[in-house]
């Protein structure tokens, strides 16, 4: 049995304990019959210059996330929320830049714009109280999660149709604002996130080593993602498969 003292019941249930966790899988029938509607759609008509793969990996993603345990996990500790949060940003917005043939379309806006609203759209969704408002809300936690992932999959659309260096730049921007925001958080010195305040030490840590960690996940690792992109985009433009032959030797 789950003793909850915690008064926020965030979308994703009440924060289990590391015994219970596994079992605890959200079968919102909202949610279940929204992804079986998308599915439903885009295998009836799928969207122009979609791909099947991409559409494919976008549902089981979402399920991962929203569906499978790793979502009641995210409301125990903000470590997984951190991981949750970057995914959206990152492999579901670039799935579903695919999967909807985002890349192909045109949006308005320069890549610039884009640059500085995802990185404003994050930045502000883990500010402290917005933060807890959207685990004290379903409507705002939907919000948080769509403008996150909304966002993103926008910029990235708009990475993919951008030269090299205009790509190199926005990423390199996105991954110092990235690092910066998880700078931020590990050095707070002082537990931040009320709604994990009562839910880090059933699992063996205190709520400022739950901020801790998750801030250096957000510094280090999902900043490396930016900065990977960013060199393997480097490397295309200039490796030596996109240099010009040389003249044929006689």
């Amino acid at each position: 049995m789950i003793v909850n003292p915690n008064p926020w019941l965030p979308y994703c249930g009440a924060a289990p304990p590391p015994t219970e966790w596994l079992a605890h899988w959200n079968l919102d029938p909202v949610l279940l019959a929204a992804l079986a509607i998308f599915a439903a759609l885009v295998w009836h008509r799928p969207p122009e210059g979609g791909s099947r793969r991409a559409q494919s990996g976008l549902l089981a993603l979402t399920a991962l996330l929203f569906i499978s345990p790793f979502c009641a996990l995210g409301s125990a500790l903000f470590i997984a929320r951190i991981v949750h949060h970057v995914v959206l940003a990152t492999a579901l917005a670039v799935l579903a830049v695919s999967a909807l043939g985002l890349h192909r379309r045109r949006i308005a806006g320069s890549l610039a714009v884009w640059t500085a609203l995802q990185a404003l759209l994050f930045w502000a969704w883990h500010a402290p109280p917005l933060y807890a408002a959207a685990l004290s809300s379903d409507a705002l936690f939907w919000a948080m999660q769509a403008t996150i992932a909304g966002s993103a999959a926008l910029w990235w659309a708009k990475l993919r149709q951008a030269e090299g260096g205009a790509a190199v730049v926005a990423l390199l921007a996105t991954m110092v604002l990235m690092g910066v925001l998880g700078a931020l958080i590990t050095f707070a010195g002082r537990p931040l996130y009320a709604p994990h305040w009562l839910t880090t030490q059933a699992w063996g840590l205190s709520p400022l080593e739950d901020q801790q960690i998750a801030g250096i996940l957000m510094w280090a690792p999902a900043s490396a993602i930016y900065l990977l992109t960013a060199m393997a985009i480097l490397y295309r433009t200039l490796g030596p498969q996109a240099q010009p032959p040389g003249p044929r030797r006689a």
